[in-house]
């Protein structure tokens, strides 16, 4: 034993090597990232070869930089562009936790010093207003866990307001113009205060008021008047979300669909669908394909062994049946646009006429 041991080196020679702590190294043995070379079964010192020097200064790095111990793990048994790739991964999650920070801080430093609210009214068109409201609600999330997307957020622009709701699973964006009297501001509309708000829409009687002061709402149409209080959440940024989801390209595939009838394909009985499970839910999916003019059809599980079975390149693309028929429902019209870059891009559900006014479903892989 000692002519081994002399070889090696000692946990205190490692860790004054490595940077790490002697406690450190103690602890990245048990969670299996780094395990000495050698325990003395009597003694119990640990100890360690030339060899593991570089990857113990590489677990110290990755220490200081906060990395997970999972990717730590993954780190020190991989080949370089893995690491790389972990690398940027890491990076991202710290670039963007530390927007969030920057946004939390902020409302926390108006909590302690409250700035006068500003006021910002605008004049909507009732109808208008109802339909972008339609368009949207249908993807207002219900986790309680995901608070911040449990309401219709409310972008006002300088001529109009973008109303955008999502629920991670599917994303919903319309525009309604509207006379803008203050600077833009967002905020989120709770979505009993939609319900109610979108109940007393139907009438032509006079514009729509709605005036944003600070978190107070305040909402006139047709002689009544509805208040409430925006929720205290920050919105996720659905602007990046649209750049990752839809991308500035244009789409591969853009299909025209005839609603009324993909409507009624989706909701017969005896529709083709896969069987799926999500959090122990049971999950209906609809498989689209294209036929051989490039139009859409439902693909039958059946078709999914085997060669692709479409002239047009084989497209296969699963979706949620329920929440397509929501899209389809949400957007209006007996003509809709669907655009697809592949089976694992999201779909776009679009009106032909309307580029402010569509839905994303996220994929399934099928």
């Amino acid at each position: 034993m000692p002519d081994v041991v002399s070889d090696l080196h000692s946990i205190g020679e490692l860790a004054r090597a490595s940077g790490l702590t002697v406690s450190a190294l103690r602890f990245y043995d048990g969670a299996g990232v780094l395990t000495p070379a050698l325990v003395d079964p009597v003694t119990g010192y640990r100890w360690y070869t030339d060899a593991q020097v570089a990857p113990a200064r590489l677990v110290a790095g990755l220490r200081r930089v906060g990395m997970p111990v999972p990717d730590i793990a993954a780190a020190v048994r991989a080949e370089p562009a893995e690491v790389h790739r972990l690398l940027d991964a890491h990076l991202r999650r710290l670039t963007d936790g530390l927007a969030d920070a920057r946004r939390e801080i902020t409302r926390l430093r108006t909590l302690v010093d409250p700035a006068p609210a500003v006021v910002t009214t605008l004049l909507l068109s009732p109808a208008e207003f109802a339909a972008a409201l339609d368009a949207v609600r249908f993807a207002v999330g219900v986790d309680p866990e995901l608070p911040a997307l449990s309401g219709v957020l409310l972008d006002v622009e300088p001529d109009g307001v973008r109303l955008v709701a999502t629920d991670r699973h599917r994303l919903a964006l319309a525009r309604a113009g509207a006379a803008v009297d203050g600077p833009p501001v967002r905020v989120l509309l709770p979505v009993d205060l939609v319900d109610r708000l979108r109940r007393l829409l139907d009438t032509d009687d006079g514009p729509v008021r709605l005036t944003v002061a600070g978190p107070e709402l305040r909402v006139m149409v047709a002689g009544r008047t509805l208040t409430g209080v925006a929720l205290p959440y920050d919105f996720p940024d659905y602007r990046r979300l649209l750049r990752d989801a839809v991308g500035a390209r244009p789409a591969a595939y853009r299909i025209p669909v005839d609603v009324v009838a993909l409507r009624a394909e989706l909701r017969d009985p005896a529709a083709p669908t896969l069987a799926r499970e999500y959090a122990g839910t049971p999950l209906a999916v609809s498989v689209l394909g294209l036929d051989e003019a490039g139009g859409l059809r439902l693909l039958h599980p059946t078709e999914l062994t085997g060669p692709p079975a479409d002239p047009n390149g084989g497209l296969r693309f699963g979706v949620n049946s329920a929440y397509l028929l929501d899209a389809l429902d949400a957007a209006g019209g007996p003509q809709l646009v669907l655009e697809l870059d592949g089976p694992i891009a999201p779909l776009a559900v679009r009106r032909p006429d309307d580029e402010d006014t569509f839905s994303v479903l996220m994929p399934i892989r099928l």
